[in-house]
């Protein structure tokens, strides 16, 4: 099991200390460090800035929401990235969902896996820079046939370091989840429950055998894990509700909420209902305190060091091959030591 950091996206402002966590991060020999976005911070300022001054550590966005940019300015970002650190960025895409693409970003959502699909094949034919770019789909056109008529199709005038920059995918639901094994180099995880392995397992297997290009060993799984010890359990568990809460029954609309499905699948639907009827009806300290214990522990390592060193065996036996942690350089030993 390899390590890495998620310095996530903001709050109301930077994350403090988090330059000498990074720093520390990189001399212990975690594989990669990953910023952010919702509708806030962006993922890449930070990710140059930190990054900087990194020497080691796979710089990575965890995620870069697309509708946010072109395809061709994700290129630009992802080629300028990896000439700055030195081929070491990974771009991480995500469609998000439609509360931010609609409303902050005032982009049509509808069929993300398609549009998915076509972002990435742009992006993937600029940084290649074999030729000039021409693209047809059904959500994006280069050039654009509309307009002055003067568009051309154009090649960066920047060579770029690797004519394949590493894309990972943030997905939640089967399809996606397959579709990041069909037509990228890793998978994001959001909400990951190792006894849900074999599902996840069978969709990545899925989209392997779609694209027959690839299979796992060229492939990573990178999964946010949070990790809280302490002696009780409960107390742990109350630091990650809100959190929980605000996913499975704040986001989205009833009936279209993708993390909900996501805990729904786990056996937590019932669960999933109650929270999500509180939360949208307002009351979000009783949907929070709606979340069972074990719902935080199906997807998280907390509670006595013991406890977690025992639960970890099964992180280490599933599909993911990096857990992505996140806190203070005193959990960064703590878990430095305990996969050692």
């Amino acid at each position: 099991m390899k390590l890495g950091y998620n310095t996530g996206y903001w709050s109301a402002g930077p994350p403090q200390g988090v330059e000498k966590v990074i720093a520390e991060c990189d001399k212990l020999g975690f594989e990669h460090i990953w910023t952010a976005e919702a509708y806030g911070s962006d993922a890449l300022s930070p990710l140059a800035w930190w990054g900087a001054n990194t020497q080691n550590v796979k710089l990575g966005t965890a995620i870069m929401q697309m509708s946010a940019r072109t395809p061709a300015a994700t290129a630009m970002a992802a080629i300028t990235m990896d000439h700055l650190s030195g081929g070491r960025f990974i771009l991480g895409l995500g469609a998000s969902g439609p509360q931010v693409v609609e409303g902050w970003y005032g982009e049509p959502y509808p069929r993300p896996l398609e549009r998915t699909r076509e972002f990435v094949e742009i992006v993937r034919s600029i940084v290649a820079r074999k030729e000039p770019v021409e693209f047809s789909g059904n959500h994006y056109t280069m050039p654009l046939p509309e307009g002055t008529g003067l568009g051309k199709p154009l090649k960066s005038t920047v060579h770029p370091l690797r004519n394949q920059i590493p894309i990972y995918l943030a997905a939640e639901g089967p399809k996606n989840v397959a579709l990041s094994a069909e037509i990228c180099d890793g998978w994001l995880p959001l909400f990951f429950a190792p006894k849900d392995n074999g599902f996840y397992k069978d969709a990545l297997q899925s989209g392997f055998d779609a694209a027959s290009r690839r299979g796992w060993g060229d492939f990573e799984v990178a999964c946010t894990v949070t990790v809280i010890p302490g002696e009780d359990v409960d107390a742990c568990a109350d630091l990650l509700r809100p959190m929980i809460a605000l996913y499975a029954g704040g986001m989205g609309a009833k009936g279209q909420n993708f993390h909900y499905d996501v805990f729904a699948r786990m056996g937590f639907e019932e669960d999933c209902e109650k929270i999500q009827e509180l939360y949208l009806a307002g009351n979000k300290k009783d949907a929070i305190a709606s979340v069972p214990t074990e719902m935080v522990e199906a997807i998280s390592l907390i509670g006595p060091p013991n406890k977690i060193k025992d639960e970890l065996s099964m992180w280490e036996e599933s599909v993911v091959d990096t857990m992505l942690i996140s806190g203070g350089i005193d959990l960064v030993h703590f878990v430095h030591d305990l996969v050692g």
